[in-house]
């Protein structure tokens, strides 16, 4: 089981130059990834993409690539000679002309146009993708430690939380025939009480204890309960992705607790289901943080 949050660094060389690469995630129900690098490099961003879709399922993923020690806006500058003589020799002709004294400088020459050119070089995208690439998945491999390491802690909290839920169901389970008798001995007295003639083996009032008791079973509620132990027991041990599945089982097991509280008339049983609705929303907003 994996935490959605973390963080991840690599790094590799290009042509003696550093490439780096940082992940760090946050929560998200679904998956989001957010590409950062330079606009050079902006056609490998798909693949990018694709890379940390293939090892992350949820939350949202920012990447940020660096070129350290590589241009990424280089330009080559060349003079137009041919240009500058002729651009030279009609300023002279000009200034002659215009009877100005003074001399044609190479700083005037220079500012003519077309005199010095410029062509933008690109990077070979194509190349940079394999060390790109190495530098990616050192990146994702420490993320994924931290995501794990933090999953086992959230494992560990979660078990805890779990074992108090057992055992607030057993209280229950013990708790639960008990209510049907307190039930018909109560109902006995009041009718002592009112003055009314009436057996206790009465056909009126099995029938009364038996409408109670069909309104309070609570026996198939419990059996779910114990169905939803056994599934997560098998879910928070495995590798792969399970916070979907948690929070599924997580909304099933407050369904139940809560049609418990409804049924059972009883003050035990009301007690246990108060601390079992607490501490099932503590474990609902655990996995929020579980991919």
């Amino acid at each position: 089981m994996r935490s959605m949050t973390g963080y991840g660094k690599g790094r590799t060389v290009f042509k003696g130059q550093q490439i780096s690469v940082e992940l760090n995630a946050v929560n998200r129900k679904q998956i989001e990834i957010a590409v950062s690098l330079p606009k050079l490099l902006s056609e490998l961003e798909p693949r990018l993409r694709d890379e940390v879709n293939s090892r992350v399922s949820r939350g949202r993923v920012n990447v940020s690539v660096a070129l350290h020690g590589i241009p990424e806006n280089t330009k080559s500058s060349w003079i137009n000679e041919p240009a500058a003589k002729r651009y030279a020799e009609e300023l002279k002709k000009l200034a002659k002309s215009l009877k100005i004294k003074g001399e044609v400088t190479l700083q005037d020459i220079l500012r003519g146009p077309g005199i010095v050119l410029e062509e933008g070089v690109t990077l070979d995208a194509e190349s940079i993708w394999k060390p790109l690439h190495a530098a990616l998945e050192k990146a994702l491999d420490q993320f994924q430690k931290m995501r794990e390491k933090e999953g086992a802690h959230l494992t560990k909290d979660l078990k805890s939380r779990f074992a108090l839920l057992r055992q607030e169901l057993a209280r229950i389970e013990k708790q639960a025939p008990e209510v049907m008798k307190r039930y018909r001995q109560n109902l006995i007295e009041k009718i002592k009480k009112a003055d009314l003639e009436i057996d206790s083996k009465d056909e009126r009032l099995l029938k009364e204890i038996v409408f109670f008791s069909d309104r309070s079973d609570i026996s198939e509620e419990l059996t779910r309960l114990k169905s939803h132990f056994a599934q997560i027991d098998q879910t928070v041990v495995k590798s792969e992705p399970v916070g979907r599945t948690l929070d599924f089982m997580i909304q099933e097991m407050n369904r139940e607790v809560n049609t418990i509280g409804s049924k059972a008339n009883d003050l035990t049983i009301s007690q246990s289901v108060v601390v079992m609705k607490t501490e099932l929303e503590k474990i609902r907003e655990q996995i929020q943080n579980i991919e």
